[in-house]
């Protein structure tokens, strides 16, 4: 039987520098897509799937994205003397208790590959997910849960895949192919960020990961990729051939690119329109737009 996923690493330690100059003092994982920080998103999804140990690799100026985890006595108070039960409610899906959560510090920026490696010694020898909440992706079934359903039967690595444009192939990891059956897709080899016209597919390689252990040891044995950096993509390619066979995932859902002004836009529109309660405002307003658009035209 395997081993079931219990654990996931989140890459935070990023500066966020597109974003400046909010991040200059927000780090980027909480702020807010409509009324929840991005990094909720990424929560809300890993619990779905079952995580019950949450490892953060962090980095110098994330202290307020720790204080979000933690509890609120004086908030909560308030909140229960004005019994604002709903609010109470709000609050505590964003409390972690004593030791679900653990903060991991990445002293130098040296890529994804580098940020997993910083946790290793929290993973041991079980499989883990690793999760990056800059990518938020809407489901029905949440996305890492729908990865854990399938990794329930194949075992192995699995990698959360989407086709892209082939003119958008270079800004992504991309999947060798060898076959494809459907949601699954067995891969012979992966290339990150291929240079324009030599992607071996279209099937890019998005933020959400099962991996196991053997991929920790991997990256043990990595110098440096693509731009001086450990790419993650570079320790699972290492496992192909062995008996930790590499999958990538066709997931069912919408993903937003939250790294980009034009995707965290674009999600805060999508995220706020599927909200009964902003959804008619909002269309309204986005009507309006068009027709003074088409009026100016």
């Amino acid at each position: 039987m395997r081993r079931k996923v219990t654990k996931a690493i989140f890459p935070v330690a990023g500066l966020g520098t597109r974003f400046l100059p909010a991040t200059k003092s927000v780090p980027k994982e909480i702020m807010t897509l409509v009324d929840r920080p991005l990094v909720q998103y990424a929560i809300d999804e890993a619990r779905a799937a079952g995580i019950k140990e949450f490892i953060f690799v962090t980095s110098r100026g994330k202290s307020a994205l720790e204080d979000y985890f933690d509890h609120s006595p004086v908030l909560e108070q308030e909140l229960r003397k004005k019994g604002k039960t709903d609010l109470l409610a709000l609050l505590k899906d964003t409390n972690m208790e004593s030791g679900a959560i653990a903060y991991i510090r990445q002293h130098k920026a040296l890529g994804l590959g580098h940020a997993v490696w910083c946790a290793r010694r929290l993973i041991g020898d079980e499989p883990f997910a690793v999760m990056l909440p800059d990518d938020v992706i809407a489901a029905e079934t949440p996305c890492l849960q729908q990865m854990v359903e399938a990794y329930a039967e194949t075992g192995g690595n699995m990698v959360a895949a989407m086709e892209v444009p082939p003119e958008k192939a270079s800004a992504y990891g991309v999947l060798d192919v060898q076959e494809d059956m459907g949601s699954i897709v067995s891969v012979k080899g992966m290339v990150e960020k291929p240079a324009p016209g030599t992607a071996p597919s279209n099937l890019a390689v998005i933020g959400r990961y099962i991996l196991g252990p053997s991929v920790l040891n991997n990256l043990n044995k990595i110098k440096g990729g693509v731009n001086g950096e450990i790419q993650l993509t570079d320790a699972i390619a290492a496992d192909i051939g062995t008996e930790n066979t590499v999958y990538g995932y066709r997931f069912r859902g919408q993903r937003f690119d939250c790294g980009s002004k034009a995707g965290f836009l674009q999600a805060t529109v999508a995220f706020a329109l599927a909200r009964d309660d902003l959804r008619d405002d909002l269309s309204r307003y986005l009507q309006d737009i068009v027709h003074l658009s088409k009026a100016a035209e």
